[in-house]
């Protein structure tokens, strides 16, 4: 009887359990609900395409509004092993988006009070 690939299973088994830790772990209804909030507008009236994962829990995504604005968001969130590490108390990022494609659709909020100042002028805000 042949016991050398027995003598491999635990490293193996620790292995397979880091690499499949490194996934994100949150759901779809909370990427929906951080995304809402990025870009001022309901969930159910935008769609996310082009989600991908790195390493480290990122994930980046588009979104497309029913007013044709088009987004290019991410998040993180904590992989598998940070709540393993954590105990479950790592939290997710809310989302970072900037808005692109359609001019106009999703453009910078004026001024505050009709104020001005020069870096609100050179973000185009005033």
């Amino acid at each position: 009887m042949n016991t050398r690939p027995l003598r491999h299973l635990p490293l193996t088994t620790v292995l397979l359990l880091a690499l499949g830790g490194c996934a994100a772990t949150i759901d779809q209804g909370g990427i929906d609900q951080r995304t809402s909030l990025a870009i001022g507008r309901e969930v159910g009236t935008f769609t996310i395409s082009d989600r991908s994962e790195e390493s480290g829990g990122r994930i980046n995504y588009t979104v497309k509004a029913r007013d044709g604005a088009v987004f290019k968001c991410y998040l993180y969130s904590a992989t598998g092993f940070q709540r393993a590490m954590s105990l479950g108390q790592t939290p997710h990022s809310d989302a970072i988006c900037t808005p692109f494609g359609k001019p106009g659709a999703a453009a910078a909020p004026a001024a505050p009070g009709g104020q001005c100042n020069a870096l609100l002028k050179a973000a185009g805000r005033c």
